[in-house]
């Protein structure tokens, strides 16, 4: 029964078409605001390694697990892939084989990717350079979960524009923002509890980074304007002039036009107060 499900699904993914799925819409998210490459593109001492765009990189090595965002370029497995196994990856984190992605992939919110954006996205990496880079495996010292939850059969995203629900799906299924900002727990965010709170520690080359809460609360965002939060979310740095500290990816939200970015900062705009995680 459960591989007739799944057979129903790959045939609904891989039947979907639209006026709205194209290369040049899943390019702008891929490279703007879910910004793909901030996890899958090596990182070198300049910055982002273009030339090997896509082809992974090791995205945190803390005591739960060590976790490499693979190359999803051409040149990967990822080529043997239909692209309906692809969407599946991304949306549910169940490769072909059946084995599942473990964290920092976003899954939880992926599984609200609508399926326009879906298969944008994956028509567009179907386009990127090749790249020979190989990273490891990740490894973990937690269990995984058999699956995120049921199999998603269809999405269909709010419409776009300068919205609250718009914004929640940028921040949400598309940029990921709710994912790194909430406090995490024993089994990952808690968004139920803490939403937006922030706490979690990222560990990299530039020491320890931890992600500032984003709730309306005074520990939050409600002592900044929206053009703060503009000029904070795209170019890092602070309204006193500091610069925020990686692995946010600002140049991925440069990218990102104004409008989605006033999306997500009336979104943000609406979370629940709460103090800061500690």
């Amino acid at each position: 029964m459960k591989a007739f499900f799944t057979a129903v699904l790959m045939l609904g993914l891989a039947t979907i078409t639209s006026a709205e799925v194209s290369v040049e819409r899943g390019e702008y998210l891929v490279r703007g605001p879910a910004g793909c490459g901030n996890c899958h593109t090596p990182m070198g001492p300049n910055g982002p390694d273009m030339a090997n765009e896509f082809g992974g990189f090791m995205v945190e090595k803390n005591p739960q697990f060590e976790a490499w965002a693979v190359n999803i370029t051409p040149a990967s497995r990822v080529a043997d892939w239909s692209d309906a196994e692809l969407a599946r990856a991304i949306r549910e984190g169940i490769r072909p084989d059946g084995t599942v992605i473990g964290p920092p992939m976003p899954i939880s919110l992926y599984r609200g990717l609508g399926d326009d954006d879906l298969m944008s996205i994956v028509a567009f990496l179907r386009t990127v350079a090749p790249s020979d880079n190989t990273t490891p495996f990740s490894t973990y010292n937690i269990p995984l979960p058999p699956a995120y939850g049921p199999p998603v059969d269809s999405v269909t995203a709010p419409p776009r524009g300068v919205t609250v629900d718009y914004g929640a799906y940028l921040a949400g299924p598309v940029a990921h923002c709710t994912e790194c900002h909430t406090t995490f727990g024993p089994k990952g965010p808690m968004f139920d509890t803490h939403l937006g709170a922030g706490g979690f520690e990222f560990h990299g080359p530039w020491g320890v980074s931890v992600a500032p809460n984003i709730t309306s609360h005074e520990d939050g965002l409600a002592g900044y304007s929206d053009a703060d939060l503009k000029q904070m979310i795209t170019t890092g740095t602070r309204p006193d002039g500091n610069r925020m500290l990686p692995p946010m990816g600002y140049h991925h939200y440069a990218a990102t036009n104004e409008d989605d970015i006033d999306a997500i900062i009336l979104y943000l705009r609406t979370i629940p107060p709460l103090p800061d995680a500690g």
